[in-house]
């Protein structure tokens, strides 16, 4: 059992012949308790404030818990998100390409139809200039055949070339 003030101040020696003065040991003693009692006091404030260490350390560890769950849910997060914005990006080109692959398609159609349109136009242009050539060429003969121009039939004699219109 541990000593305590009390203990020391109601400890009692007993004398001897050859002993201790005894108001050196009262006034000693005296010291001791004081001490002790000082002691005492600071280990009593010692353990309060342990126990409020304790207590403060729980928290601690409590929010250490609380701050590392946390931070594996904002990881959790972040990962979903990336993932997220990767698909997001995907489809983004995806649907980007596949435009592209349309808007191709389009400009090609677009010129196939204008090569057409061309050919188409090209024949026509030679159909009409078959056509001028052909009314020309019967007028001409017309004009060859007729006797009451016998200067223009000379004329046409002389000069059968025909270029192109």
């Amino acid at each position: 059992m541990p000593l305590t003030v009390l203990d020391i101040a109601n400890k009692e020696f007993k004398t001897s012949l050859r002993g201790y003065n005894q108001d050196e040991v009262d006034e000693f003693l005296d010291e001791v308790m004081r001490d002790y009692e000082a002691l005492m006091r600071e280990n009593d404030e010692l353990r309060q404030n342990t126990s409020g260490m304790g207590e403060k350390l729980e928290q601690y560890r409590t929010l250490e818990h609380t701050l590392q769950n946390t931070l594996v849910v904002a990881q959790g997060t972040a990962e979903e998100m990336k993932a997220a914005a990767r698909k997001e990006a995907e489809l983004v080109v995806r649907e980007a390409e596949a435009r592209a692959r349309e808007l191709i398609q389009k400009a090609e159609a677009d010129v196939k139809r204008q090569q057409e349109d061309l050919e188409r136009l090209k024949r026509e242009s030679d159909q009409f200039r078959a056509r001028v050539r052909s009314l020309l060429e019967s007028q001409l003969a017309l004009l060859k055949e007729d006797v009451r121009f016998p200067a223009v039939r000379e004329t046409l004699a002389v000069d059968t070339s025909h270029e192109p219109v």
